[in-house]
């Protein structure tokens, strides 16, 4: 798998900006399912479904579009204020507020009354004259006229409906051009948009929360960031894991250059975990296929580290960020605790990058060119019952049938010298590890 092309076509992204979207998605999402629990989001959820209702949107429209003129408050007003207004009814009140109607219906009470039909009588009496002529004037007519009308009733009715205060608290609303203003619907309105303008709420609302189906199915199963300073304080332990537990862990191979040095060649600092491998004699073991556990001498040392006592898993997502330097092999693995098998999440064989798995029948290898071994990726292993695959960075670079194994494994990393290569310093470095299971 060449990766010059994509990474200078842009399908490769670089590992800060990966490591910067995987990070962005894991906050995100742990944000996302924050603010879903938030009482501002209960809130605004709640207020959403009353003010996106039919009925809300029906009666804000009326509120704020309704015409004045169209209102029965209007109608009735209109209808007083003719009426109170009318000439002939302010007549009729200044005559039934008069002193002469109240004169003229006193007399009306008395025997004198019936005089007002003679005339020689009207004539000779001054008073007579005065009734008679008030009988005949249009403020008696009118008096008459209004008297137990119907008008005056409607008048009556509708000069205590205006009074009534409900009547003149409800004509004041629909008056008002900014009635809608003054609702508690509209306070209701306020404080959804309140809410909706939240940054949380905003968040929320404009994520697309099926971006976290995949991460939601992984459940954190190993974390190492390297800030431990001794071996013995981490999850880690020097030398090969054996089923057998007769058999010494801390060797290195007779057809290898250098002696895993117990632990000694492994450095954390500053979060990075570095095999150090470096030029030095020691006199250690080392294991020949024929004579078994040799003494002899080396000109180098290095180490191997794994989790066999800690930590084992079968199946799972596997990541790490990996770097290495020196033309020697580096190793990020999984093992099981015999020699076979065994799968590379990372392989540096001094001159190309590889990823795979082998066993002592089948072996599935891939190189991967067009990227360095000295800088900083994110290999991934994503390993099933059905199929092994490998990414760098967001890149598929291999996938093989799972022909390999369905037993649990633990994380092995090494650094080491073959026969062949020409004997050298070198150093491999992860900044951290992580392990998943599937959900």
């Amino acid at each position: 798998m060449n990766l010059f092309w994509k990474k200078l076509f842009g399908g490769f992204v670089s590992t800060e900006k990966y490591e910067q979207g995987e990070e962005e998605l894991l906050q995100s999402m742990m944000r996302f399912d924050k603010v879903a629990e938030s009482p501002e989001l209960k809130e605004y959820q709640e207020l959403f479904h009353v003010v996106k209702s039919a009925s809300f949107q029906d009666n804000r429209h009326i509120l704020k579009n309704r015409k004045y003129k169209d209102t029965e408050e209007y109608s009735i007003l209109k209808k007083y204020n003719k009426l109170h207004n009318s000439s002939d009814i302010q007549l009729y009140f200044q005559v039934l507020n008069s002193d002469i109607l109240a004169e003229y219906l006193e007399f009306e009470k008395t025997p004198e009354y019936e005089q007002l039909g003679d005339k020689k009588k009207v004539a000779q009496s001054a008073e007579l004259t005065k009734f008679k002529k008030f009988e005949h004037s249009e403020m008696y007519k009118t008096y008459r006229r209004f008297y137990g009308s119907y008008a005056l009733k409607e008048y009556e009715q509708l000069k205590e409906k205006v009074a009534d205060p409900e009547f003149i608290k409800s004509n004041e609303f629909w008056s008002n051009p900014q009635r809608w203003h003054t609702t508690a619907e509209y306070q209701t309105e306020m404080r959804y948009y309140e809410l909706g303008d939240l940054d949380d709420v905003k968040f929320y609302t404009n994520e697309k929360p099926a971006r976290f189906e995949k991460l939601r199915l992984l459940t954190k199963t190993f974390d190492d960031q390297f800030y431990w300073s001794d071996l013995q304080e981490s999850k880690w332990r020097c030398g090969y894991y054996y089923s057998n537990e007769k058999l010494k862990s801390n060797h290195s191979f007779a057809n290898e250059m250098q002696a895993n040095n117990h632990g000694k060649n492994v450095v954390t600092q500053g979060g990075v975990i570095k095999i150090e491998t470096k030029s030095e004699q020691v006199s250690d073991i080392a294991w020949h296929n024929l004579q078994g556990f040799i003494n002899r001498q080396f000109s180098y040392t290095s180490d191997v580290i794994q989790t066999a006592n800690n930590f084992n898993q079968k199946y799972g997502l596997f990541t790490a960020k990996i770097k290495c330097y020196g033309s020697i092999n580096h190793s990020v693995w999984l093992g099981t605790g015999e020699k076979q098998p065994r799968i590379s999440l990372f392989h540096y064989d001094g001159k190309s990058i590889k990823v795979g798995a082998v066993t002592s029948t089948k072996t599935a290898m891939e190189k991967v060119s067009g990227i360095s071994p000295a800088e900083y990726y994110i290999y991934t292993l994503m390993w099933t019952e059905n199929e092994l695959v490998w990414k760098i960075n967001n890149v598929e670079v291999y996938r093989t049938p799972n022909n390999f194994s369905n037993q649990e494994m633990y994380l092995g990393l090494n650094s080491f010298i073959s026969e062949s290569q020409k004997a050298s310093t070198g150093s491999l470095e992860l900044q951290w590890v992580k392990v998943y299971s599937s959900n």
